[in-house]
């Protein structure tokens, strides 16, 4: 498939899903004015061409409501908005594919770094699909030396700008998470393994922030006050996908979640500073209370 073309399905679906059901007359007017059509018209052979690729690369169904004057609508657009493959996936293409039409500009858009590590990556993705242990050697944070060790890759999970991979060492009974970026080397080996039936990506991270998963804990009930001036912030990308809105106020909003309050989702909150106040539950907040303490003390 030519990058070209490519193009031409992402601007479909974008161009249907900006809209609320839409003629094929006016998905060809529209076509005419894009640089993509080259001044000719989008053949309704093509179109329905582009239709069947789109669901075939996407999953995405684009059907035609006819008593609705033969509008077309993105059937499950809502995988588009969620935390599926899926979406990441649309979306990432379709910011490229925008900003490449825009090379004018180019300098004037800054893009966070996040590591990719593309010939690792390409290996884990073979073995998931495959079900093939790999030899991974690891460096952590927290040790001086590396280890290495074969493992059986469950999941992969990108989180700040980082992919980790969850996988089961043949040393230990329960999955563990590793950063790729702290992966040393990593080769696929020949010995497949059974994929579990009982493990879910989605169950796994259900109860975390982020990318912790500490099994002593549990998930709670978190309550959060959020000043006035960071609750747009916490409605526009919510910390946690049970948020909910259960109060709002002239200078404050209440929301609640229901999480493990795992470290990481501690240092989230720590980086909010005074705009947002953990209610309860009573041992997180006081265990706030102790951070922001100590980090007073260190600049006495």
């Amino acid at each position: 498939m030519t990058g070209n073309l490519l193009h031409k399905y992402l601007w479909l679906v974008d161009t249907i899903y900006r809209s609320d059901g839409i003629t094929f007359e006016q998905i060809n007017d529209r076509w005419l004015r894009n640089d993509l059509s080259e001044g000719l018209e989008l053949p309704k052979r093509t179109f329905h061409k582009w239709r069947a690729a789109v669901e075939d690369l996407f999953g995405l169904i684009i059907d035609c409501e006819r008593k609705n004057g033969y509008r077309f609508f993105i059937r499950n657009k809502e995988i588009l908005s969620s935390h599926s493959l899926t979406g990441w996936l649309f979306n990432t293409l379709s910011t490229g594919y925008k900003i490449e039409r825009h090379k004018a500009i180019k300098d004037r858009i800054i893009l966070e770094d996040v590591f990719t590590g593309d010939e690792l990556f390409s290996t884990v993705l073979d073995s998931l699909r495959s079900n093939t242990r790999l030899l991974i050697t690891y460096k952590s944070f927290s040790r001086d030396k590396e280890t290495t060790f074969e493992a059986e890759p469950y999941c992969l999970r990108m989180f700040n700008q980082r992919w980790y991979l969850v996988a089961r060492s043949i040393d230990f009974e329960n999955p563990r998470i590793y950063a790729l970026d702290r992966v040393v080397n990593l080769r696929p080996t020949n010995h497949s393994f059974a994929y579990p039936a009982e493990f879910s990506a989605e169950d796994f991270f259900a109860a975390s922030y982020g990318i912790i998963v500490d099994e002593t804990m549990e998930a709670e009930s978190v309550e959060l006050k959020v000043h006035l001036s960071h609750v747009g912030y916490m409605r526009s990308l919510p910390l946690h996908r049970s948020q909910q809105e259960t109060k709002q106020a002239a200078e404050y909003s209440i929301f609640q979640l229901r999480l493990a309050p795992t470290f990481d989702f501690e240092q989230k909150i720590l980086s909010m500073g005074e705009y947002v106040e953990v209610l309860s539950p009573e041992w997180f907040r006081k265990r706030i209370a102790n951070r922001v303490n100590k980090m007073k003390e260190q600049y006495k």
